[in-house]
Order: structure tokens, then sequence, then C-alpha cells
């Protein structure tokens, strides 16, 4: 199954696009760059789950190709059972080691149990691996914002301290998308420096980066900028 996965993945290449995706994931080794880009991966990830050999190919870690990486991710993305979805990532998460891979890993299952997600996320947000960290921010940001949100969360995001880049930027991406969905209840954070000075900064420029913040949210928010 692996060879069959790595040949359909050399003929999907596009190795101007591999040059392309190299500059922007500093991380990782170009040498194990293939080059597939996004829309082919999503579309071998939808056959691949169909195929029962697709369980030997999540087992077979770590992979030697970022691709068949970004593949891995898909593939648990589109698993609908959930107890099985979350064996597959926390098998795979120790195997991130990027942050493009970090955030293509999106499970369509999670949003239908996000009471069994909550007690996971609090788990990987206090992981001493950068990209598990990275993760739950991740997920925290993308269920739990708008109908499910709660104030503590916030406070789950500021209580991280990390000095890793990866973390801290899905921090700012954190508190910038909070703003833009829940002001009232996330400025108060803003206002008291609960995150530190490079995060804080960061997650202002990015909120007053937002469609979403008003003119007047903008303008406030400048001003609580730390110099």
């Amino acid at each position: 199954m692996s060879e069959r996965i790595r040949e359909e993945l050399f003929r999907l290449r596009d190795e101007k696009y591999r040059d392309f995706q190299s500059g922007l994931i500093p991380g990782v080794d170009p040498k194990r760059m293939i080059g597939v880009r996004t829309p082919e991966l999503r579309r071998f990830a939808k056959e691949l789950i169909k195929d029962e050999g697709s369980t030997a190919f999540l087992t077979e870690l770590p992979h030697e190709y970022f691709d068949e990486d970004q593949l891995h991710a898909f593939v648990i993305s589109e698993i609908k059972d959930w107890g099985r979805c979350i064996e597959e990532v926390e098998r795979f998460l120790p195997y991130v080691d990027n942050w493009a891979t970090c955030d293509q890993l999106s499970p369509k299952v999670f949003k239908r149990h996000r009471v069994e997600l909550m007690e996971r996320i609090k788990a990987w947000t206090v992981s001493d691996r950068t990209y598990t960290i990275r993760f739950g921010i991740g997920m925290l940001m993308q269920h739990y914002l708008d109908e499910d949100f709660d104030p503590s969360y916030p406070e789950m995001v500021a209580g991280v301290s990390s000095q890793e880049y990866y973390v801290n930027m899905m921090r700012a991406w954190y508190f910038a998308t909070a703003l833009a969905k829940q002001y009232g209840s996330v400025i108060p954070l803003i206002e008291e420096r609960r995150l530190d000075p490079w995060t804080h900064n960061k997650a202002i420029q990015k909120a007053i980066e937002s469609r979403r913040i008003t003119d007047e949210q903008k303008e406030y928010l400048r001003s609580l900028r730390i110099k």
C-alpha cells in the first residue's frame, strides 16, 4: 500500500510548486518534499479512506516524505467514526513537525463530539510538543468561538506559556479571531496584558487586519499595543 501511495504522489508532483512550497515551510527539508498540490492530496485522501488498506498507511510512521504526512492528515480528517479518528489523531500528533501539516489536520467528525473533544484539547494545550499545543489551540479556535464559547477558553490559551514561534503565532491567531467573534468577552484579557508582549502585539495586528473588527474597535486596539 505504501509503495503504491508513494508512486501516485510522485505521479502527481509539480516541481515548481515544490520549490515554492519549500520556501513557506522552513522547518522541512526540501528533499522531503515531492510537490503535490493540496487539492490533489484531498482528492487522493477521499479515495484512500474507502480502501481498507489505508489503515496500514496510517500505522507506518514516521513517513519519509512531507507529502505523505499531508496526505495522512487529510485521510484522518475524513474518518467518520469518533473513536477511530481520535485514536489516529493521537497516534499521528507526535510525528507532526511543521505548521502546514498541523493546520491541515482538521477532522470533520470533531464538530459532532465537542464535549469529548474538549477533554482532549485540555491535554493537548499542556503538551511538551510544539505542534500538539498548536493543534489543540487550533481546534479550540475552530470549534469553540461560536455557540459553544465559554470565557474559560481564552483563559486557557492565555495560560499557555511557550517560547516557540509556531505556538505563539497560533495563540495570536486565536485571540485575533476571538476578538472578531467574542469581542466583549475577550477584550479584557488584552486590556489586562495577559499575553506576552510579542503575542499581544501580534494578536492586535491580526485583529486590525480583520474585516470583522469595526473601525472603532481597531482604533481602540491600536491604543493597546505594547511599545
